[in-house]
């Protein structure tokens, strides 16, 4: 009988870097599709087949952040549907750049993610609210440390516009969830800063809202949205922020403090992204100065650069040293 082979026997280095990222590769073309049917999947059974559902725990647990359901059900539907791009950019990548940003920047965060929520879903029906947060805590932590390894490492570049579409674009838009909405408001019912509707809908007295926690929210959140849209003109914010900001004050009635903050920053968000890319196309190419000289003509302003820097050498000359002075 003929011995298995060894490791050492095979005709592969597996510790070289190529095969190493290959072999990563290969794990996340089939963990990152996995995690995101169970991420689908239990979201879908919680949402329409257990009882209560997702959206009947939320209804009990009213906020002064509480989010509009059917809003932010089409936003995961928007974060499913990229990540469904990413999956397939897995399979069918061929640029070593794409590979790198893949393996490297995302890895199995994403996947982690995808399990968190899914996680989540779960313990938000049982009602498990502090499991529920900490799993919320943990997604938050997976796609920021995402984000910024691609931010820092692999910026988007109009070079490769696929990769921005199918990795940066999704990866943001999944993190302003959790960010802005999820998280909170997660921790809101955790702390005991909701309240269980009356009749009409609302609590019967004004403090019962914990309008200046909610207020301290969302200022908080789209403040790191609006500085995040300005300074680096980012569409994928900007269109994500809105839409959660929307999606808190379709959710009627609100506190006076949440209501006029999630409106005015409605407004803002988009307004300084145009305004953004408005003073980047008038000044930026202006602080960045200069003006393009046609081909060849640089060749011959540094000619006549070089002649003028020799002219001004000899006028410095010692005119004493040269005629025997002192």
């Amino acid at each position: 009988m003929a011995s298995p082979i060894q490791m050492e026997s095979l005709p592969v280095d597996i510790s070289h870097p190529a095969i190493q990222d290959y072999l990563a590769l290969v794990r996340l073309q089939v963990l990152t599709p996995l995690s995101v049917l169970v991420d689908i999947a239990a979201l879908v059974v919680c949402t329409a087949l257990t009882t209560p559902t997702i959206a009947e725990v939320a209804k009990h647990h009213s906020t002064a952040i509480s989010p509009h359901t059917p809003s932010i059900t089409l936003y995961v539907i928007i974060i499913f549907l990229g990540q469904l791009g990413y999956c397939l950019l897995l399979i069918l990548a061929s640029k070593p750049e794409t590979k790198h940003t893949l393996t490297k920047a995302v890895g199995v965060s994403l996947v982690l993610a995808n399990w968190m929520m899914a996680s989540w879903t779960v313990a938000w029906v049982f009602q498990w609210f502090l499991v529920a947060t900490i799993f919320q805590g943990i997604l938050l932590l997976l796609l920021f440390y995402s984000n910024l390894a691609l931010l820092v490492y692999h910026p988007p570049t109009s070079t490769r516009p696929v990769d921005t579409a199918l990795i940066h674009a999704p990866l943001r838009f999944f993190l302003a969830l959790p960010l802005a909405i999820l998280f909170p408001y997660s921790l809101f019912v955790t702390l005991g800063l909701s309240f269980d509707p009356t009749p009409p809908g609302s609590p019967r007295h004004y403090s019962a809202w914990h309008a200046w926690s909610g207020f301290a929210v969302v200022m908080s959140t789209n403040l790191f949205a609006l500085i995040i849209i300005v300074l680096r003109r980012d569409l994928v914010w900007c269109i994500a922020a809105t839409w959660l900001c929307v999606s808190i004050w379709l959710d009627t009635p609100k506190p006076a403090p949440v209501y006029i903050t999630v409106i005015t920053f409605t407004v803002i968000h988009p307004l300084a992204f145009f305004l953004s890319h408005a003073y980047n196309f008038f000044y930026g190419r202006r602080r960045r100065g200069g003006v393009a000289l046609p081909p060849g003509d640089d060749a011959l302003h540094r000619g006549e650069e070089t002649e003028r820097l020799r002219n001004d050498t000899l006028r410095e000359v010692d005119e004493e040293a040269v005629w025997g002075g002192r």
